[in-house]
């Protein structure tokens, strides 16, 4: 840092706010940053998943899995198992995969295959026989190759989130970040529109060069203080609602997986941990109540009246603007796209980072605040868009939930142009390219997307086609995996 170091107060900890303070503080080790966490606001700790982006988190900070990972009840994720999206023979369930260095050998297959499927050949074309982490799914292997298969395999994690908020929260305390439990009571703003301090109770002030709001939901500084409009989700994500509890391990083993099943207004998650599972049904409130939603998602587990279940409320969407005045919105103060690819942590990270190399590059002023915000509008628009596509190309029948959602028409251009290039043959992989939007989901995932549902031709339409060599191919990613250990083996020397 050439400019004086900046004073940072982060309002609100919980895994957004510390993870915000140890990027941070790794950054700029001279700043003066402060976490303010109220002591009267709870702690929901569900189970949660993350994207692989994770993994360069820690590794920057020089945290250790072996470490972070006992810690935080953590698993290894090699992907998403979507179970009943489709009523398609065949397709029943498939598997977003994460990459892996060994895919560069199927994937252009998958393409070929589900290419000359879209155009009425009769070929196999199920996503699931192509992908190595797909392997790693089905054998329960851990994606941490051996040291004689210099492979790598990409993947996130399970973990519970309260415990890895702690867990970061000592991390950025031992690199000089302060932490203030208080409460505050006022954001006072000055006329240029920028944060002057925060006031706390008790009658006390606390100024800054920065303030990151990571309030939540109700977004204290963002849009309660500035007042930053709130662009919502509603048309076209439904779910505003979600109802959690954990049920006991799985005692055959331990997935290395996130499940996410459909149910008649929504979808359940299933998360593995070493302590538990974590479960929850994220579902709409236009369609189901709060009551029949708990009723069936207790049926879904199979534990009747047993355990308590807690109710959450979501509100889908995000700020006009990330970055506005001297305020950086992170976290559920900047918005929520719904759990299902698990990208509330990555959009945490892509936020900040960028926020970093902004701010560094500009001299520690606002000149990069308005390209910095079109970026993170791309990425949310990314995100959004991908999430959105799950819903529209649903092949359920069975409830309105499922039937409004396969024919609502409030879709992206961006949308829109992979649908057509889906459904009328052409190359998936260059439409992809052509928007330039691989950066937030790859053809990997689009193709895993389309063709796991099953969206090709009825198939008593199809004619013969070229073969393709499945064999071939599961002799191949058979003979890598063994090269993966077993999950259960991994976690075990993980917690010694």
């Amino acid at each position: 840092m050439t400019e004086p170091a900046p004073t940072i107060v982060i309002l609100g900890g919980g895994t957004a706010g510390w993870m915000t303070a140890c990027l941070m503080a790794q950054a700029w080790p001279a700043a003066a940053i402060t976490v303010i966490e109220s002591p009267d606001i709870g702690i929901v700790g569900v189970g949660e998943g993350s994207t692989p982006q994770l993994r360069a988190f820690f590794r920057d900070l020089g945290i250790a899995e072996t470490d972070w990972m006992p810690a935080c009840s953590a698993t290894y994720k090699a992907g998403i198992r979507f179970a009943g999206w489709s009523q398609d023979p065949g397709f029943d369930s498939y598997i977003h995969p994460f990459a892996s260095d060994v895919d560069l050998h199927t994937e252009p297959a998958f393409h070929a295959a589900a290419l000359a499927r879209r155009t009425g050949h009769d070929v196999p074309a199920h996503p699931d026989a192509f992908f190595l982490n797909s392997w790693l799914i089905e054998h329960r292997r851990a994606p941490l190759p051996t040291d004689n298969f210099p492979f790598d395999a990409a993947y996130g994690y399970h973990f519970d989130a309260h415990l890895v908020g702690a867990y970061l929260r000592d991390h950025a305390v031992g690199r000089g970040v302060a932490h203030l439990p208080r409460t505050v009571t006022d954001v006072v703003v000055g006329a240029d529109g920028d944060v002057r301090h925060l006031l706390f109770d008790d009658g006390h002030t606390l100024t800054a060069d920065l303030f990151v709001d990571c309030s939540g939901f109700r977004s204290v500084i963002a849009q309660e203080a500035l007042g930053v409009p709130f662009v919502s989700f509603a048309s076209n994500l439904f779910n505003d609602r979600a109802v959690v509890m954990p049920t006991p391990s799985d005692p055959t083993g331990t997935d290395v997986h996130t499940t996410a099943t459909a149910l008649s207004a929504g979808w359940a998650w299933a998360i593995p941990l070493t302590s538990r599972v974590g479960n929850g049904y994220v579902f709409s409130s236009r369609y189901l109540d709060a009551h029949d939603a708990e009723a069936e998602f207790r049926a879904h587990l199979g534990v009747g009246d047993a355990g308590t279940a807690r109710h959450l409320t979501m509100k889908v969407g995000w700020v006009a603007t990330s970055w506005t005045g001297n305020c950086l919105a992170v976290g559920l103060s900047q918005g929520f796209i719904e759990p299902l690819e698990a990208t509330a942590l990555h959009i945490v990270q892509a936020t900040v980072e960028g926020f970093i190399a902004a701010w560094d590059s500009a001299g520690f002023t606002p000149a990069r605040r308005d390209e910095f915000n079109r970026v993170i509008a791309r990425r949310y628009d990314g995100i959004r868009d991908y999430i959105v596509g799950h819903y529209r190309l649903n092949r359920r029948t069975d409830t309105p939930y499922w039937r409004d959602a396969a024919t609502m028409d409030t879709l992206s251009d961006s949308l829109k142009s992979l649908f057509t290039a889906w459904f009328t043959g052409r190359d998936l992989v260059e439409e992809v390219a052509r928007q330039d939007i691989a950066k937030y989901y790859a053809p990997l995932s689009w193709g895993c997307l389309f063709g796991g549902y099953g969206t090709y031709p009825d198939a008593a339409r199809l004619r013969t086609g070229t073969s393709v060599d499945t064999g071939r191919i599961a002799h191949f990613l058979t003979a890598c995996g063994r090269n993966f250990p077993a999950h259960d083996a991994v976690l075990a020397l993980r917690r010694g």
